[in-house]
């Protein structure tokens, strides 16, 4: 049962069923038994993983095809509207019964966002990555992943009952991700969410449905509370099922014990019955199949494995990025975080010598061997090979032997090696590209996003055997929950540049006091915006002025608030340091004292933000 307002994550391991479900829900295929029951006039939204995408309008006129039913309702509020106007028989049935189609229409098209399609739309589709400048482009100029976000702006925008999302983080950078959370978690309909990605779950959905070996389990909680209360459901399981056996056990040998005694008759065939009434405990069968990878030792190479010096990468007038200067060191493990379009799959191809550059210096280390996973692997193997065929025509010397091993570590075995590439589920396509990275030792492995489709566990193990992996790993990935305890630096990719933090991705997130990236985002479109603008004639000029000087004057008086707050925390951090050195303090004066520092920090953070964006927006007068 789908309630108004539910928000489901719909979880379990890759071919469990999620997607067949989906698919049943919306009709494109018919369930082997039971029906599918929903109110008249129903309407719901479907982002498959795979798709055929349009082709031959803008990106903007594209997303504004979502808007049909709108315009649809629009020439039938004109006609009711024209009706109602040329009659006079205000108290029959039949003006009543137009009054109330009226309202009706009205009131959708109030609901669907009738009133300001063009806004919505704009909004839709910048929150999701896109820039002004892209609007007016061809969708055939975008990659599959970009046109799939126009598919999922469209979605967004019929605002249907019901939203079935499959693994719709799959083709969004962390940026759009947090966009797409904030939107859903405001969403007037129901969603049932399908995605590996348990930041996004944990931060959407509020009920979780288990699929699991053909049964389905509901859990009221969020993804996390439902791990928690999945175990404890099997402990409580299997402790009644052991009592339920002892004392099966029991019965069993009082009954054939006292069988033949006649002064034990009686009890011995309510016994009898007792067990016949017994309600036998079941286990749910567990679904233990998970990968088992371990990455070949790593060789011994130098302590730089790769090195970029003032590296620049430039297509026609387009300026990718420049200026980047970027270590990675022996068994240093960095990611590579950003919006999409900003250069780090091209990054990537640079390091493994697949693309050239045009400035600078790309220097890969002593000895360094590089294993790299593509981001298009569906376009990397040939869809008529066999799964045992695709290592095969990689693999050499006596590594051969060995490619059954292999495979059955990634969950192929038996008859599974013999299937076609093109009938592989994305996640099965992931493990089959990745256990090519075992045909031999490097030390280096270069990822790019290689936890697409893959589900949670297969996730968890493969985060495990890369934190286990001696040699050095650079990872593009947009997975903030893969990356946390993964990574100890990450390289920043914005506006052309590449910026060094160094620690995690939630001390990255947190230190930029953007944990959503929103922040980032805003400045750097509307630096951007201003820039492309580059006004004419003179009027619009000064209308641009008078915006700029606006902004300047309200980051003058935060800036100045900011400091006016550091000036405070700076006054209380020198009483405390002063206390310290005459006093033994009690122990929540510590507690207090990194609470102080924690808020100093941020807020020198935040100051040194506003006087960035301060700066550039001055640039611009």
């Amino acid at each position: 049962m789908i309630n108004e307002n539910d928000r489901i994550g719909l979880v379990g391991k890759n071919g469990a069923g999620k997607s067949t479900l989906l698919k049943i829900f919306m009709g494109l295929q018919q369930p082997t038994s039971g029906n599918i029951s929903a109110p008249k006039d129903f309407s719901m939204g479907y982002l498959p993983q795979q798709m055929t995408i349009a082709d031959g309008k803008t990106v903007i006129d594209e997303a504004m095809t979502a808007f049909d039913l709108i315009n649809e309702l629009e020439a039938k509020i004109e006609n009711i509207s024209g009706q109602l106007s040329s009659r006079t028989d205000y108290e029959s049935d039949e003006y009543v019964a137009l009054i109330e189609r009226l309202h009706e229409a009205t009131e959708r098209h109030h609901i669907l966002g009738g009133n300001d399609k063009l806004g919505d739309t704009e909004k839709a589709l910048l929150g999701l990555g896109f820039k002004r400048t892209d609007f007016d482009r061809p969708t055939s100029e975008f990659s599959g992943g970009w046109r799939m976000r126009v598919e999922l702006a469209k979605i967004l925008l019929t605002k249907p009952r019901l939203m079935l999302l499959d693994e719709p983080t799959n083709h969004l950078d962390i940026e759009s991700i947090q966009w797409l959370e904030d939107y859903l978690k405001n969403y007037y309909g129901a969603l049932i969410l399908i995605s590996h990605d348990r930041a996004f779950l944990d931060a959407v959905t509020t009920r979780t449905i288990e699929i699991s070996l053909g049964k389905a389990y509901d859990y009221k909680v969020p993804y996390s509370k439902y791990v928690e209360l999945r175990k404890e459901r099997r402990e409580q399981q299997t402790a009644a099922y052991e009592n339920q056996r002892r004392m099966i056990e029991k019965t069993e040998e009082f009954i054939e014990r006292f069988r033949y005694k006649a002064s034990k008759a009686n009890q011995v065939q309510s016994r009898i019955k007792q067990l016949d009434k017994l309600d036998i405990i079941e286990i749910d069968e567990e679904d233990v199949s998970k990968l088992n990878i371990k990455f070949p030792p790593a060789p011994r190479s130098g302590r730089d494995v790769f090195k970029a010096v003032n590296l620049a990468k430039i297509y026609g007038e387009h300026v990718v990025f420049s200026g980047v200067n970027l270590l990675v060191e022996r068994s240093e493990k960095v990611a590579l975080v950003g919006r999409n379009g900003e250069g780090k799959t091209t990054l990537s191809k640079i390091i493994v010598g697949e693309i050239p550059h045009e400035e600078g210096e790309a220097i890969s280390g002593y000895n360094v061997k590089i294993g790299y996973f593509a981001q298009n692997q569906d376009d990397l193997m040939d869809g008529d090979d066999t799964v045992y065929d695709a290592l095969d025509k990689v693999a050499a010397g006596d590594i051969r032997s060995k490619l059954r091993d292999i495979l059955a570590a990634f969950l192929f075995r038996g008859e599974d090696i013999d299937k076609k590439v093109k009938v592989l589920s994305g996640g099965e396509r992931s493990r089959l590209a990745m256990a090519k990275l075992m045909l031999e030792p490097y030390n280096l492995l270069v990822l790019d996003e290689p936890t697409n489709h893959m589900d949670m566990r297969s996730k968890d193990i493969l985060k495990n055997a890369l934190r286990a992996y001696d040699g050095a790993l650079i990872i593009v990935s947009h997975d903030r929950e893969f990356l946390d305890g993964l990574v100890n630096k990450v390289y920043e990719f914005k506006d052309g540049m590449v910026k060094e933090h160094l620690g995690g991705i939630y001390e990255f997130l947190e230190r930029r006091k953007l944990e959503n990236l929103n922040e980032l985002e805003r400045k750097s479109e509307l630096s951007k915006q201003l820039k492309e603008s580059k006004p004419n004639n003179p009027q619009q000029k000064d209308v641009e002025k008078k915006e700029i000087s606006k902004q300047l004057k309200k980051l003058e008086l935060q800036i100045k608030n900011a400091e006016e707050i550091i000036s405070k925390l700076e006054t209380e951090m020198a009483a405390m340091d002063d206390f310290l050195s005459r006093e033994t303090p009690e122990p929540d004066f510590y507690e207090k004292y990194a609470v102080t520092k924690n808020a100093l920090s941020e807020e020198m953070e935040k100051w040194a933000s506003l006087n960035e964006e301060y700066e550039q927006l001055k640039y611009l007068l």
